[in-house]
């Protein structure tokens, strides 16, 4: 309550709906309970609150809202006045079956009428009073409009008592109104202070309550000369200890544990954000160094012009990593236009290598939805960086074709020997065990990734489905 604002609309609609149950409920078993009961007087006090109840239902949750989205103040009046007329006539009818007056009716009605009114002129001005920026948080501001509630809700039983009867008025404002004391007391003094540890202090407050409750039935009785009433003081104590704490520290639990698994939740989607972060972070640098070795090499062996396309291709792809590598999903096109581009900058530098075989088959007939952002390149990058042999006869074998909902990668390198100055953390590249766990994030239950190598090939076939 302290750094979260009620929804104070919910909050009337189910303490006014609790409230009519409860009248209603209690009316019917006094009708039940009298056989001679007739049924005119039946109507004037089962179905007038249930008229009063819709017409509260109509006007709060149906007229009031429609007003605050589309601030249409002349159909909020001519609504307001036919819901008003409709109800007055209905509600009228069943209290007329209850022998009440016109006069007494009407009284009655307006009054009614009158405390909605003055309610929501108030809640408004409470509005303006405790928000912020006045106050820091709403602690304040849902205290006061809580108690507000209460108030008007006490001023409208007493002023309904063509149906409501005293034990209406004690049910709704004597022993909820208790339990609900009781079951915060125990939360706030018993329950936290049981679950912190603080024994002694949860004993002070438990006993004190309890030796309370029974000095004021021993005055009750004293003053009355009823000793039974000392009895009632036992129950109600026990009726605490055995019912309403043990049952409020099941809620409370219940309550703890599902904060808790929330806690856990958001925790593990921040941790899970931030290690996409750092993900992407490390596959950004590695491909543009890549890409920069290659045009290096490029610049060296071939003209001016061949350098140029490739620094073009380059400027396609460094586009590509400043802006819809930040993405959660791009094009599959733009997927495959970042890989064709870095294909054709790998085969400016291998080129003139007679041992190098290279076959690229990609099928983009039927390449439509979207993906995240760097998930195939990192295969192919692997291949050209441990398949390639300047000595021995090496080939890459690519083939990317595109299904329904879904993309399918196969790429084939030939393996050679380790060179004794390569560092056998960088086995299988720094993109390949990222994607692997971006697969794991993006596409859990939704990708298909298998890896087989032997002492000449390395093979990979990547499923990732897009819907």
């Amino acid at each position: 309550m302290k750094s979260k604002r009620l929804v104070f609309r919910d909050v009337e609609w189910w303490v006014i709906t609790f409230t009519f149950l409860i009248i209603v409920l209690t009316n019917i078993m006094i009708a039940m309970s009298n056989q001679s009961y007739p049924m005119e007087k039946f109507f004037g006090i089962v179905v007038l609150p249930i008229v009063l109840y819709i017409g509260f239902y109509v006007m709060h949750l149906v007229i009031i809202p429609k007003y605050l989205r589309d601030n249409n103040v002349l159909h909020l009046i001519l609504f307001s006045i036919l819901t008003a007329a409709i109800t007055a006539g209905l509600s009228g009818a069943c209290a007329g079956g209850n022998n009440v007056d016109a006069e007494r009716f009407f009284r009655f009605y307006f009054s009614v009428l009158l405390l909605y009114t003055v309610y929501l002129v108030i809640a408004n001005l409470l509005k303006r009073m405790f928000l912020p920026p006045v106050f820091k948080d709403f602690q304040l501001y849902n205290g006061v409009r809580l108690f507000m509630i209460f108030l008007f809700v006490s001023i409208f039983l007493f002023a309904s008592r063509l149906f409501v009867n005293e034990a209406i008025l004690v049910i709704l404002l004597m022993v909820i109104p208790a339990i609900a004391f009781f079951v915060f007391y125990n939360y706030y003094l018993l329950y936290r202070n049981k679950l912190q540890g603080n024994i002694k202090a949860y004993r002070w407050f438990l006993w004190g309550l309890m030796s309370i409750i029974f000095l004021v039935f021993i005055i009750i009785a004293a003053e009355n000369n009823i000793p039974e009433i000392m009895l009632l003081g036992l129950g109600m104590i026990a009726l605490l200890i055995f019912v309403v704490f043990p049952i409020s520290n099941i809620v409370f639990g219940k309550y703890e544990d599902y904060i808790g698994k929330i806690d856990t939740l958001s925790v593990q989607v921040n941790q899970s954000s931030a290690n996409l972060s750092f993900l992407r972070s490390q596959i950004n640098p590695h491909f543009l160094f890549n890409a920069l070795n290659t045009l290096y090499g490029a610049a060296l062996m071939e003209n001016a012009e061949k350098t140029s396309d490739g620094i073009q291709k380059l400027g396609d792809m460094m586009r590509f990593m400043l802006h819809e590598n930040q993405m959660d999903r791009i094009p599959l096109s733009r997927e495959i236009t970042y890989l064709r581009n870095y294909l054709d900058l790998q085969m400016l530098r291998f080129k003139n290598e007679a041992n190098l075989e290279v076959s690229v088959q990609i099928s983009e007939d039927t390449c439509e939805g979207n993906i995240a952002p760097m998930l195939l390149i990192p295969f192919v990058e692997n291949a050209f960086k441990h398949g390639i042999s300047t000595k021995n006869k090496s080939w890459i074998r690519i083939s990317l074709r595109c299904l329904k909902g879904s993309v399918h990668l196969d790429v084939v390198n030939s393996i050679h020997p380790k060179k004794q100055t390569e560092d056998p953390r960088d086995e299988s590249g720094i993109g390949l065990e990222n994607v692997k766990n971006r697969l794991a994030h993006s596409y859990p239950q939704k990708h298909n990734l298998t890896i087989v190598a032997n002492d000449t090939e390395h093979f990979v076939h990547l499923s990732v489905q897009l819907t």
